[in-house]
């Protein structure tokens, strides 16, 4: 039960969001969110997506929910119920690892083998405030069972483009898989990505969640796709693996 009043949307705000929609329907709204951006939580008096999900409210009172996050420098598809009924829906899906989640990335040097899967299980280490996951032995207290598909789908000299599946959901999943076998991402300074490409600075984590294909709560399933951003797709061309980009 949300006990906080509803944020005040500046109308800049409010016509943000709405732009960034690509997808709604009676039960969903699919949104193509900015890198930069935190899903829930985060900085205090900054508006976070699930604070601008209020764009959205109906006369009732009620705004649709989100049902699964991205961390605040990745972007790409995130999914909101609308309802009560599809919030449930959709949540005992991901509990059943019902939807398949593709990202794109880019790396400083091509993968090798150019695919493959990751099956190395991760430890959420907290000090503080910080959190972040490490690669750990299955038989350490606390250490979750976590597997990851890549796939190179354009290299050239300044690295590498790939195609990002987690078969789970921990935090930082991707990021930490690839930075495991020596190919951490492209402007992810916790797991040592580089900071430049191609000569040009990263102008953040390079990782967008260009697709999600899900159960659909009246049935079916259903597959929305999302671009990948001008700063994604500009690094992308610098470092000359924009062709395996999506049109």
């Amino acid at each position: 039960m949300r006990t906080r009043p509803p944020p005040v949307l500046t109308p800049e705000e409010t016509a943000a969001v709405r732009s960034w929609v690509i997808h709604e329907d009676a039960h969903v709204i699919a949104i193509n969110k900015p890198g930069g951006l935190t899903s829930q939580g985060g900085v205090k008096h900054a508006h976070t997506l699930d604070d601008l999900l209020w764009a959205f409210a109906r006369s009732n009172g009620k705004r649709p929910e989100l049902v699964h996050r991205l961390d605040r420098d990745t972007s790409g598809v995130i999914l909101s119920a609308k309802t009560k009924p599809a919030a449930g829906f959709l949540g005992k899906a991901i509990q059943a690892r019902k939807l398949t989640k593709t990202y794109l990335a880019l790396v400083s040097e091509p993968p090798q083998p150019p695919s493959g899967r990751i099956e190395t299980p991760l430890l959420r280490v907290e000090v503080g405030r910080e959190s972040w996951m490490k690669v750990a032995d299955l038989e350490t207290p606390g250490a979750q069972a976590s597997q990851s598909r890549y796939r190179t789908l354009a290299s050239s000299e300044d690295g590498a483009l790939v195609e990002l599946e987690p078969f789970t959901g921990r935090m930082h999943q991707l990021r930490v898989h690839m930075a495991s076998i020596g190919r951490p991402l492209i402007g992810d300074v916790k797991y040592g990505g580089a900071l430049t490409a191609a000569g040009r600075a990263a102008p953040r984590l390079m990782l967008h969640a260009v697709s999600l294909d899900f159960p659909h709560p009246e049935g079916g399933r259903m597959t929305i796709s999302a671009p990948p951003p001008e700063d994604f797709r500009a690094l992308a061309e610098a470092m000359g693996v924009a062709k395996g980009l999506p049109s």
